[in-house]
């Protein structure tokens, strides 16, 4: 059983567990007897089923298991502490373990919500709140069922639920203390690279263009989508001028996966200003890292990218040769792109597909007709790639998968999630039970390239409820904290780090880190054993563990985010900062 799977398991059996407690308690309020002790007992089942779940999350890392064991494990003795007697030995008038199974339920409930509310890391404010909940509930629930508790236990009661409550809610809603990051941190230099040798002008813009047959509203790069394709030979200095026409909340120029120097990221509020209706900014950097990439404002970049306004980068180290092709999947309006195309290749003619996925979701690519070889991922070049036959691959939100073979005399096919996007003649195959392939385990080892690691950072990507801003809300987190509430990473030039990225939420979140390529050490604790694999871009699956390592080399403050956009705007976003 896989750690997510666990993971939503034992948020289930929670979920029927404090639901048993709570419908136990009512049944006997209501003098139910036999439904009062069937629910409690389910309840009790529910809730030492949940000792074996914890332990095994436990077992897969401690980040899975933190506020189970010292939250949840504690309400869950207690509760069965209270309730478990009267199942044991009914008592003669059921209603009198009304209490008791209600005080189980208000535990089990509070557990779940210190999980789903507030997730990693534990901590004694939730704990605090859970038992000032807990307590609280109960004391209402006995003065509601005319219990009539003592005075004496009345005011203990309330005295524990208020002092709990009080210095819980202060321990959460005390931020913890992290640097500020600056604006506009870095000023634009591009004349160091040299005079330019290919100039381009984006203009970016409301605009109608033609998606899968239907004419939608989008935002434009030149009034196309995707915008111009740029492409460059290594050495060529790149001089790109960003217009924005009248995109009222601001455009820029994200170079996604090339590492350019910071001034040039594209990131507001980071290395630039956003570029306002009537403003233009010019970008200037060397194209000295072939392979396929792409661009896409990073101002609203949730909105911005999925209105249209992305285009293709790519360098080449000469001149293409054979067939050269790059097919960007993106969704607009709801409608997928590109359209189908059909271009007839000769026999005996190399190809080389680029395939770029600039939606904030996972593709699957399957390739019909012939043997193809994976040549390059997030474009680094693959070590020893072999022949790959009826094999699909995933691209995550942001990656890249350069895809080559030689045309064969029959037709070959491009599929997305089933759809052809590019063919060479008439063909239909059915690839939706293929296998998946593992770039981990693909292509020729290497030795890893350091001897040491000189600092270390662990991400726990998670949902909780984010209480620092004006006004609270549900956010995507890292470490507990949201966007702009969580500490930088602080790096010196140099130096070897590792991140640990555990995704304990039960959605996927593609990681990108700016600036940029990570090694892929490991996978859930199995080392990587395929050709090295450097990203920019790779999918943490719920319950997954990854641990990806990079060389300090490219100064400043970089973006450290959720590549799913929606994610990163709702809190998933923190940055990398050199000392």
């Amino acid at each position: 059983m896989s750690v997510a799977s666990l993971i939503a398991a034992d948020l289930l059996i929670a979920v029927l567990a404090a639901a048993g407690w709570l419908g136990g308690g009512a049944a006997a309020a209501a003098r139910r007897r036999r439904l009062a002790l069937g629910l409690a007992a389910g309840a009790l089942l529910g809730t030492l089923a949940r000792a074996v779940t914890v332990t095994v999350l436990a077992r897969a890392g401690w980040w899975f298991a933190a506020e189970k064991v010292l939250v949840a494990g504690p309400l869950s003795l207690a509760a069965v502490a209270v309730a478990g007697p009267r199942l044991v030995r009914p008592p003669g008038d059921i209603r009198s373990a009304a209490v008791p199974l209600l005080f189980a339920g208000y535990a089990e409930s509070a557990a779940l919500l210190v999980t789903v509310l507030h997730g990693y890391p534990a901590s004694a404010g939730a704990g605090l709140l859970a038992v000032a909940a807990v307590v609280g509930a109960t004391a209402v629930s006995w003065r509601l069922l005319d219990a009539r508790p003592s005075p004496t236990v009345s005011r203990t009661a309330v005295a524990v639920a208020v002092a709990a409550l009080v210095t819980g809610a202060g321990l959460v809603a005390t931020p913890a203390a992290a640097p500020a990051v600056p604006h506009a941190l870095a000023a634009q230099d591009g004349r160091a690279v040299g005079e330019p040798t290919r100039r381009v002008t984006l203009t970016a813009g409301t605009a109608t263009v033609r998606a899968a047959g239907r004419d939608v509203a989008a935002w434009a790069f030149n009034g196309q989508v995707p915008g111009p394709e740029l492409s460059a030979t290594v050495g060529d200095v790149l001089e790109v001028r960003l217009r924005n026409r009248d995109i009222a909340r601001g455009v820029t120029l994200h170079w996604h996966g090339y590492d350019v120097p910071n001034d040039q990221d594209g990131v507001p509020g980071v290395t630039q200003a956003a570029v306002l209706p009537g403003q233009e900014f010019v970008y200037r950097f060397r194209a000295d890292q072939a392979g396929t990439y792409w661009y896409h404002t990073h101002a609203v970049s949730d909105v911005g990218v999925r209105m249209g306004l992305y285009g293709v980068l790519v360098v080449r180290p000469a001149p293409a040769v054979g067939v050269d092709v790059t097919v960007p999947v993106h969704t607009l309006a709801g409608r997928p792109l590109p359209e189908a195309r059909t271009e007839p290749v000769a026999a005996g003619t190399p190809v080389r597909l680029r395939l770029i996925n600039t939606d904030s979701t996972t593709h699957r690519y399957a390739l019909a007709g012939t043997a193809f070889q994976v040549a390059a991922i997030d474009g680094a070049d693959l070590r020893g790639p072999t022949p790959l036959v009826e094999t699909a691959v995933l691209i995550p939100a942001g990656g890249r998968y350069d895809l080559v073979f030689t045309a064969p005399g029959t037709p070959v096919a491009l599929q997305v999630d089933g759809r052809v996007v590019y063919a060479t003649g008439p063909t239909s195959v059915a690839t939706g039970g293929w296998p998946v392939l593992d770039p981990l385990r693909y292509g020729a080892a290497a030795p890893v390239p350091w001897s040491r690691v000189d600092r270390e950072f662990t991400l726990v990507l998670d949902r909780g409820l984010d209480l620092h801003g004006l006004l609270p809300r549900y956010a995507h987190t890292v470490n507990g904290a949201a966007d702009p509430d969580i500490p930088p990473q602080l790096v010196r030039f140099g130096e070897v780090v590792t991140f640990t990225i555990v995704n304990r939420s039960l959605v996927v979140h593609p990681w990108h880190l700016h600036g940029h390529h990570v090694l892929v050490l490991s996978r859930d604790g199995r080392p990587a054993t395929g050709s090295p694999l450097w990203l920019d871009s790779f999918d943490v699956r719920p319950g997954e563990v990854w641990r990806v390592a990079f060389r300090a080399d490219n100064p400043g403050m970089w973006a450290n985010h959720c590549h799913n956009l929606a994610h990163a705007e709702a809190g998933m976003v923190l940055h990398l900062m050199y000392q």
